[in-house]
Protein backbone atom coordinates (compact mmCIF):
# COMPACT_ATOMS: atom_id res chain seq x y z
CA UNK A 1 0.00 0.00 0.00
CA UNK A 2 1.03 3.77 -0.56
CA UNK A 3 1.42 5.97 1.80
CA UNK A 4 0.51 9.56 0.30
CA UNK A 5 0.52 12.84 2.24
CA UNK A 6 -1.42 15.78 0.22
CA UNK A 7 0.01 18.95 0.38
CA UNK A 8 -1.70 22.09 -0.72
CA UNK A 9 -3.11 25.54 1.06
CA UNK A 10 -6.52 25.24 -0.48
CA UNK A 11 -8.99 22.56 1.55
CA UNK A 12 -11.19 21.97 -1.62
CA UNK A 13 -7.56 21.04 -3.57
CA UNK A 14 -6.44 18.35 -0.72
CA UNK A 15 -10.06 17.19 -0.72
CA UNK A 16 -10.05 16.50 -4.67
CA UNK A 17 -6.60 14.96 -4.31
CA UNK A 18 -7.60 12.78 -0.99
CA UNK A 19 -10.23 11.62 -3.95
CA UNK A 20 -8.70 10.65 -6.35
CA UNK A 21 -5.83 8.93 -4.04
CA UNK A 22 -8.86 6.77 -2.35
CA UNK A 23 -10.20 5.65 -5.32
CA UNK A 24 -7.09 3.70 -6.21
CA UNK A 25 -6.36 0.05 -4.45
CA UNK A 26 -3.27 0.49 -4.04
CA UNK A 27 -2.90 4.05 -1.71
CA UNK A 28 -3.76 5.16 0.97
CA UNK A 29 -3.64 8.98 2.53
CA UNK A 30 -2.07 9.15 5.67
CA UNK A 31 -2.39 12.91 6.19
CA UNK A 32 -3.14 16.47 4.99
CA UNK A 33 -0.64 20.23 5.35
CA UNK A 34 -1.60 23.10 4.34
CA UNK A 35 1.65 24.68 4.44
CA UNK A 36 5.47 23.62 4.28
CA UNK A 37 6.39 23.58 7.71
CA UNK A 38 3.01 20.91 8.53
CA UNK A 39 4.12 19.05 5.61
CA UNK A 40 7.25 18.35 7.24
CA UNK A 41 6.10 17.49 10.97
CA UNK A 42 3.60 15.17 9.35
CA UNK A 43 5.47 13.69 7.01
CA UNK A 44 7.46 13.07 10.43
CA UNK A 45 4.41 11.54 12.19
CA UNK A 46 3.06 10.27 9.05
CA UNK A 47 5.93 8.45 7.07
CA UNK A 48 4.75 9.14 3.69
CA UNK A 49 6.08 7.11 0.56
CA UNK A 50 5.25 9.63 -1.90
CA UNK A 51 4.08 13.24 -0.50
CA UNK A 52 1.88 15.67 -2.89
CA UNK A 53 3.91 18.98 -2.45
CA UNK A 54 1.89 22.20 -4.09
CA UNK A 55 4.88 24.94 -3.98
CA UNK A 56 3.24 28.50 -3.23
CA UNK A 57 2.09 28.04 0.35
CA UNK A 58 1.93 30.92 3.35
CA UNK A 59 4.68 31.11 5.78
CA UNK A 60 7.28 27.93 4.64
CA UNK A 61 6.85 27.24 0.61
CA UNK A 62 6.62 24.28 -1.32
CA UNK A 63 10.28 24.41 -2.18
CA UNK A 64 11.65 24.85 1.19
CA UNK A 65 9.78 21.96 2.22
CA UNK A 66 10.77 19.44 -0.48
CA UNK A 67 14.49 20.74 0.30
CA UNK A 68 14.01 19.16 3.97
CA UNK A 69 12.00 16.14 2.54
CA UNK A 70 13.91 14.99 -0.07
CA UNK A 71 15.90 11.73 0.69
CA UNK A 72 13.62 10.57 3.52
CA UNK A 73 10.64 11.06 1.01
CA UNK A 74 9.64 11.26 -2.34
CA UNK A 75 7.99 14.44 -3.63
CA UNK A 76 6.11 14.67 -6.40
CA UNK A 77 5.26 18.51 -6.87
CA UNK A 78 2.18 19.71 -8.04
CA UNK A 79 0.91 23.31 -9.03
CA UNK A 80 -0.55 25.63 -10.83
CA UNK A 81 2.43 26.70 -12.31
CA UNK A 82 4.84 25.46 -15.16
CA UNK A 83 7.65 28.36 -14.83
CA UNK A 84 10.65 26.78 -15.62
CA UNK A 85 12.55 28.44 -13.10
CA UNK A 86 10.07 26.59 -10.53
CA UNK A 87 11.10 23.46 -12.37
CA UNK A 88 13.96 23.22 -12.10
CA UNK A 89 14.30 24.70 -8.17
CA UNK A 90 11.94 21.94 -7.46
CA UNK A 91 14.22 19.25 -9.24
CA UNK A 92 17.65 20.62 -7.94
CA UNK A 93 15.97 20.13 -4.38
CA UNK A 94 15.22 16.46 -4.85
CA UNK A 95 11.51 16.33 -6.16
CA UNK A 96 10.90 12.95 -8.53
CA UNK A 97 8.06 14.33 -10.20
CA UNK A 98 6.31 17.38 -11.31
CA UNK A 99 2.45 17.62 -12.45
CA UNK A 100 0.23 20.78 -13.35
CA UNK A 101 -3.00 20.55 -11.39
CA UNK A 102 -4.84 20.31 -14.35
CA UNK A 103 -3.42 16.88 -14.98
CA UNK A 104 -6.08 14.35 -15.10
CA UNK A 105 -6.86 12.01 -12.41
CA UNK A 106 -5.01 8.80 -14.39
CA UNK A 107 -2.08 11.37 -14.60
CA UNK A 108 -1.46 11.67 -11.04
CA UNK A 109 -1.85 7.68 -9.92
CA UNK A 110 0.74 7.18 -12.47
CA UNK A 111 3.36 9.92 -10.76
CA UNK A 112 2.49 8.42 -7.36
CA UNK A 113 2.83 5.26 -8.18
CA UNK A 114 6.36 6.13 -10.61
CA UNK A 115 7.62 7.94 -7.73
CA UNK A 116 6.42 5.02 -4.88
CA UNK A 117 8.78 2.81 -7.10
CA UNK A 118 11.87 4.92 -7.26
CA UNK A 119 10.56 5.98 -11.24
CA UNK A 120 10.15 9.53 -12.15
CA UNK A 121 7.51 11.35 -13.72
CA UNK A 122 6.98 14.97 -15.19
CA UNK A 123 4.10 16.18 -17.01
CA UNK A 124 4.66 16.09 -20.61
CA UNK A 125 4.01 19.22 -21.32
CA UNK A 126 6.76 20.25 -19.06
CA UNK A 127 9.45 17.63 -19.98
CA UNK A 128 8.59 19.40 -23.68
CA UNK A 129 9.57 23.07 -22.41
CA UNK A 130 12.44 21.88 -20.19
CA UNK A 131 14.39 19.62 -22.53
CA UNK A 132 13.82 22.19 -25.30
CA UNK A 133 15.45 25.15 -23.15
CA UNK A 134 18.43 22.32 -22.14
CA UNK A 135 18.94 21.04 -25.57
CA UNK A 136 22.31 21.66 -26.80
CA UNK A 137 23.36 23.62 -23.54
CA UNK A 138 26.75 22.39 -21.75
CA UNK A 139 26.74 19.83 -24.01
CA UNK A 140 30.54 18.57 -23.90
CA UNK A 141 30.51 19.36 -20.52
CA UNK A 142 27.82 16.87 -20.62
CA UNK A 143 29.59 14.34 -22.41
CA UNK A 144 32.63 14.50 -19.90
CA UNK A 145 30.51 13.47 -16.87
CA UNK A 146 29.66 10.72 -18.58
CA UNK A 147 33.08 8.90 -18.94
CA UNK A 148 33.11 7.15 -15.66
CA UNK A 149 29.80 5.06 -17.02
CA UNK A 150 30.56 1.61 -18.98
CA UNK A 151 29.15 1.25 -22.17
CA UNK A 152 25.68 -0.53 -20.67
CA UNK A 153 25.64 2.11 -17.98
CA UNK A 154 25.20 4.54 -21.22
CA UNK A 155 22.62 2.38 -22.87
CA UNK A 156 20.62 2.55 -19.17
CA UNK A 157 20.98 6.33 -18.93
CA UNK A 158 19.38 6.31 -22.25
CA UNK A 159 16.61 4.57 -21.46
CA UNK A 160 15.78 6.71 -18.40
CA UNK A 161 16.48 9.70 -20.66
CA UNK A 162 13.55 8.61 -22.67
CA UNK A 163 11.24 8.10 -19.64
CA UNK A 164 10.88 4.20 -19.47
CA UNK A 165 11.06 2.41 -16.31
CA UNK A 166 12.77 0.28 -14.70
CA UNK A 167 11.08 -2.93 -16.02
CA UNK A 168 10.59 -0.99 -19.71
CA UNK A 169 14.57 -0.33 -19.26
CA UNK A 170 14.99 -4.72 -18.28
CA UNK A 171 12.82 -5.47 -21.27
CA UNK A 172 14.49 -2.79 -24.25
CA UNK A 173 17.76 -4.05 -22.72
CA UNK A 174 16.96 -7.64 -21.80
CA UNK A 175 17.72 -7.94 -18.53
CA UNK A 176 16.39 -8.66 -15.17
CA UNK A 177 14.19 -5.73 -13.16
CA UNK A 178 16.35 -6.00 -10.80
CA UNK A 179 19.23 -5.67 -12.68
CA UNK A 180 18.33 -2.21 -14.46
CA UNK A 181 17.64 -1.55 -10.81
CA UNK A 182 21.08 -1.78 -9.82
CA UNK A 183 22.58 0.15 -13.27
CA UNK A 184 20.26 2.90 -12.33
CA UNK A 185 21.47 3.22 -8.59
CA UNK A 186 25.08 2.92 -9.62
CA UNK A 187 24.61 5.93 -12.58
CA UNK A 188 23.04 8.11 -10.01
CA UNK A 189 26.16 7.56 -7.69
CA UNK A 190 28.65 7.99 -10.56
CA UNK A 191 27.26 11.05 -11.72
CA UNK A 192 25.98 12.78 -8.45
CA UNK A 193 22.62 13.02 -8.87
CA UNK A 194 20.25 12.77 -6.73
CA UNK A 195 16.96 11.40 -8.90
CA UNK A 196 16.45 10.08 -12.22
CA UNK A 197 14.58 12.86 -14.16
CA UNK A 198 17.91 14.79 -13.08
CA UNK A 199 19.56 11.89 -14.96
CA UNK A 200 17.30 12.32 -17.96
CA UNK A 201 17.93 16.06 -18.24
CA UNK A 202 21.42 15.11 -18.47
CA UNK A 203 21.21 12.04 -21.17
CA UNK A 204 19.52 14.50 -23.33
CA UNK A 205 22.32 17.35 -22.48
CA UNK A 206 25.02 14.82 -23.98
CA UNK A 207 22.65 13.81 -26.45
CA UNK A 208 22.18 10.36 -25.85
CA UNK A 209 18.70 10.50 -27.01
CA UNK A 210 19.88 12.13 -30.98
CA UNK A 211 18.46 10.31 -33.78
Amino acid sequence: MIRVLIVDDEWMVRAMLRTIMETAPDMTVVGEAADGGEAVERAAAHRPDVVLMDIRLPRHDGLTATRRLAGRHRVVVLTTFDLDDYVRTALADGAVGFLLKDATAQEMLTAVRSAARGDAMLSPKITRRLLRDLAGTGRSEARSRLDVLTPKEREVLAAVGGGLSNTEVAARLAMSEATAKTHVSRILAKLSLGNRVQAAILAHRAGLLDP
